[in-house]
């Protein structure tokens, strides 16, 4: 008899926009793209995709955004870690089955319509972190976190001096998921492009504009 395909699962998902947004000027998730906010485009793309969502923001985000808000477990900014953390606390307090929790930034508002499909494809155990990654560069905190490594995080969180997200993959040895890149009548375009300037912002509407979705 054949194997039978494996079940993808639906895993939560917490969206990071937890950030100071200097470069923008203003809170990079409501920032409009093709009449939309960020953040509102980010909800599109994995609404289909995630078992649940919630946002990783600020105390004081007084925005609505119709998601459940997860802060930071500490009062200072200590980067995108602290968010991953919190995601992974949140995901044990209220997805208490989910091996796993799905992170994403607020400013990546064009993600493939496959990502929790292909991450979760690449975990092999409990204990794995799938990361995403396209055009030959690494994308850090788009990835699926096991929830059992939250005390090593928190741990790590205050050890490492410059808390980079990479030098956490590279202690856990991720596994690296490579996604292609879009293909437009503009041309090619980053699934995972970030958007932290107002030029940034132009170059996302061209694509958006020329992208047949």
């Amino acid at each position: 008899m054949p194997d039978m395909p494996r079940k993808i699962p639906a895993f939560p998902c917490v969206i990071l926009a937890g950030g100071l947004s200097r470069r923008m000027g203003t809170n990079k998730s409501l920032v409009r793209l093709g009449g939309r906010t960020l953040l509102e485009h980010i909800v599109e793309r994995l609404s289909p995709q995630a078992g649940a969502m919630a946002l990783n923001g600020d105390r004081d985000w007084h925005e609505p955004s119709g998601l459940r808000r997860v802060p930071d477990t500490f009062s200072e900014k200590l980067g995108p870690l602290a968010g991953i953390l919190a995601a992974m606390h949140d995901t044990a307090s209220h997805h208490p089955a989910a091996t796993h929790v799905l992170t994403v930034p607020t400013d990546a508002p064009l993600l493939p319509a496959d990502l929790m499909a292909r991450l979760a494809a690449a975990v092999t155990s409990s204990g794995s972190i799938a990361v995403a990654s396209s055009d030959g560069n690494l994308h850090p905190v788009v990835g699926l976190w096991p929830v059992a490594l939250a005390d090593d995080l928190e741990a790590w969180i205050f050890t490492d001096e410059k808390r980079r997200v990479r030098h956490f993959l590279q202690r856990h040895q991720a596994i690296e998921v490579d996604f292609p890149m879009v293909e437009t009548p503009a041309g090619r375009f980053d699934p995972f492009l970030n958007i932290n300037t107002p030029e940034e912002l132009a170059a996302a509407e061209k694509w958006l504009e020329s992208w047949d979705q």
